[in-house]
């Protein structure tokens, strides 16, 4: 393991593809890992690119490295795509895209499956971003696989989030819905030499001026990822709310926000593996019989995995309980 560390660290890809994939896998080697290299984190600019599918995210994406390498900044990119539904890994329409990037030493690409994953991201995600961080990339960006209802993790990962809209796909109902204007820090409105583009930009500043109440007001910038127009100045407002995240109370707010997230995440997968070996322990034929024969039901099931894993605190909460039921309430 140290030696897959050190490799890693001296910015050997095929380390980090190793140990991205043993996080991905859920590998119990992981956890070992991310716990060496934490120390080393919290330098990069994370950036998270979200948008409705076909608002040209991995264009864009692709102009704001060939930007930020630009400027003398390393990139490490996490584009998520949808998973394969035979073998569970990523369809690599977005590496693709980004390929003409492959032979420059200081970005790194990656793509991750969804693997029924919510919101927007892989379950690597979060460690995967951990990684490059460590690795010493200077700028990472998030591609997440685009806007729904439920898709707004990004928040609980990067330090500035940028919403891509495009005209004449409904991206404002979109938006409205999915709760994008509480967690964008910049929009681009891209494609924006199609008609329509004004109508979209106007309506996205409409509803910023009705839900303004924050120190950081998102800029809107009018971009054609195809021929790089407007991307230099949408790079720049990242840049400006990443050192606006470092400077203000607002940053200190985001940082413990993303760091409770960030123990709530592994608490929940911790418990969902002791949870599940339980359970395959738990389980027999006879059981599952008497379950499909309704003769027991999943909650008492249930209720009896959890008294396994927290015996104590099943006890307790049923003292407590009965002792509640005991007091007669006050008219």
């Amino acid at each position: 393991m140290d030696i897959l560390i050190n490799k890693a660290l001296a910015g050997d890809t095929r380390a980090i593809a190793r140990i991205i994939s043993l996080i991905e896998n859920d590998d119990p080697v992981a956890d070992g890992i991310l716990r060496r290299i934490y120390p080393l984190t919290g330098k990069a600019m994370v950036i998270g690119i979200t948008g409705s599918p076909g608002a040209g995210k991995s264009t864009l994406t692709d102009k704001l490295i060939e930007s930020f390498r630009k400027k003398g900044k390393s990139v490490g990119i996490i584009a998520v795509d949808p998973s394969s539904p035979f073998s569970g890994g990523a369809i690599l329409a977005d590496r693709i895209r980004m390929q003409r990037h492959t032979g420059d030493q200081g970005v790194y690409i990656r793509s991750m499956g969804t693997r029924g994953s919510l919101g927007g991201l892989s379950r690597g995600t979060r460690e995967a971003v951990l990684l490059l961080d460590a690795c010493g990339k200077d700028v990472i960006i998030i591609e997440t696989v685009g806007v729904g209802q439920s898709e707004v993790d990004i928040i609980k990962i990067a330090d500035t989030v940028c919403v891509v809209l495009v005209p004449g796909m409904g991206d404002d109902i979109q938006i409205m819905k999915a709760g994008i204007m509480e967690i964008a820090n910049v929009f681009a409105i891209n494609k924006a030499d199609k008609p329509g583009v004004d109508r979209v930009a106007a309506e996205v500043r409409l509803m910023l001026e009705l839900v303004r109440d924050k120190a950081w007001t998102p800029p809107v910038h009018l971009t054609v990822a195809e021929n790089g127009t407007g991307v230099e100045e949408f790079a720049e407002s990242i840049m400006k709310h990443h050192e606006f995240v470092k400077n203000s109370p607002e940053g200190t707010r985001f940082e413990f926000r993303r760091l409770s997230s960030e123990v709530e995440d592994i608490l929940l997968k911790n418990l969902t593996r002791k949870a599940e070996k339980v359970w395959q322990a738990h389980k027999s034929r006879e059981l599952m019989e008497d379950l499909a024969a309704r003769k027991i039901n999943p909650y008492t099931v249930s209720a009896d995995i959890l008294r396994k894993l927290f015996p104590r605190t099943e006890d307790n909460q049923g003292t407590k309980e009965a002792n509640t039921s005991d007091v007669t309430p006050n008219n």
